[in-house]
């Protein structure tokens, strides 16, 4: 069984909707800048990929913008951007044939920092009612599906950066199941006062002062990453089923997908991001040599760059495949990162021009990567690996291909 990537919806800090998106990341056009909102200057890092043109009442009715925090209205943004691309009507397709698997990593935190403010400040009686849900890392998929009358199988993923590829990974186990169609993917914001001390608790986010060179992976001066909010959310569809309802080829297949988990601190076993490479691989049917293309975890923090460097390195052999990182552009999504990425590699394959990391890196020689930095660079591609780890010790892997009329192999 086949499973087809039918349409988009991507709400990113470089671009809303896929188009933008798309020519942003391969002009290099970056989001990341100064933190607004509020005062950062007592804060040791202040840069941030945020997203700055989104007006929610542009997106989503205005009954539900008292009931959800930014990153619900970033993915119901999203969801819709996805069904209108696959020109899906769902009111058109019986309701328990759709489902929504969503990735939550950090909840519902501006909103609910405005609700303990008002809490501490004013009183139990001024706390919204909503914020029961609109916190939870489950809100996202039951908001999604309530709108679009969406009641087939559904759930929600919390693996921290792992966390889109592992929905998108099972919503491809959904769809075998006998599901005809899944909305799908990642999208998570933070970037209110406590969300931004929670993100600098980890003590991996670059204090460097300079947007060009905060956020720089597998560079031999990394020192970090910075956090930003956003993702994507993917229409996965049966082949077959699609086809039925007269869709178009779409962007490419989910052909692979597995996951890992680290062992302890002190164990003598490996990390765990090559077994979960190498079982995604064989899910896929393929094998290294078929890769035309690796989209990184891309880390920026110097010990984790070099694991995920000797793992690319153990294999596909020194500078095996060309390695992307555009998540540079944007910082880490969390949830939203590894189906942003997802997204990117089909249409990196689709053009057959894989994105650069934006300014010239000097990646220390043991690394063994092709790191694609500067410009874009023209290929064909008919396959792509996307790798994403989570704090804590989450691997993730998903394989996607061209579709079978358009492959290379």
């Amino acid at each position: 069984m086949t499973t087809v990537v039918t349409g988009v919806g991507v709400v990113a800090p470089n671009g809303l909707g896929v188009d933008s998106y798309w020519k942003a990341t391969l002009d290099g056009v970056s989001g990341i800048g100064p933190l607004t909102g509020f005062d950062t200057s007592r804060y040791p890092a202040r840069l941030a990929g945020q997203i700055r043109d989104f007006d929610a009442r542009d997106h989503i009715p205005g009954r539900l913008l008292p009931q959800t925090d930014v990153s619900t209205r970033y993915a119901l943004a999203a969801a819709d951007l996805a069904l209108a691309d696959a020109q899906v009507r769902t009111d058109a397709l019986p309701d328990y044939d759709m489902g929504v698997v969503t990735a939550n990593a950090l909840g519902g935190f501006a909103f609910t920092h405005r609700e303990f403010h008002k809490l501490w400040s004013q009183g139990p009686e001024y706390v919204s009612v909503y914020e029961s849900f609109a916190w939870f890392y489950a809100v996202n998929t039951g908001q999604i599906s309530i709108r679009n009358g969406m009641r087939g199988p559904s759930s929600a993923v919390v693996t921290e950066q792992a966390g889109g590829l592992d929905a998108i990974g099972h919503a491809r186990r959904t769809i075998r199941l006998g599901t005809p169609l899944m909305l799908t993917g990642g999208v998570d914001s933070a970037l209110d006062p406590w969300g931004w001390a929670s993100h600098l608790s980890s003590g991996r986010v670059s204090l460097v002062d300079s947007a060009d060179r905060a956020y720089r992976p597998f560079a031999a001066d990394a020192t970090g990453y910075l956090p930003g909010e956003g993702g994507a959310i993917l229409v996965l569809e049966d082949e077959a089923a699609a086809r039925r309802r007269g869709a178009g080829a779409g962007y490419g297949n989910v052909v692979g997908y597995a996951a890992t988990f680290d062992p302890p601190p002190g164990s003598p076993r490996p990390p765990a991001l090559r077994r979960a490479a190498e079982a995604a691989l064989a899910d896929a049917g393929i094998g290294p040599s078929d890769v035309d293309v690796v989209f990184a975890d891309a880390a920026g923090v110097p010990e984790l760059d070099r694991t995920e460097a000797q793992a690319l390195r153990e294999i596909f052999g020194p500078h095996g495949v060309p390695v992307a990182a555009p998540k540079a552009l944007v910082g880490r999504l969390f949830a939203g990162g590894g189906a942003l990425d997802v997204v990117t590699a089909l249409l990196a394959i689709r053009d057959g021009v894989i994105p650069p990391v934006p300014h010239t890196v000097e990646v220390p020689d043991d690394y063994g990567l092709d790191l694609v930095h500067g410009e874009p660079r023209q290929a064909p591609l008919s396959y792509a690996l996307v790798l994403a780890r989570g704090k804590g010790g989450f691997n993730s892997a998903v394989v996607v291909g061209q579709t079978t009329a358009g492959r290379h192999h």
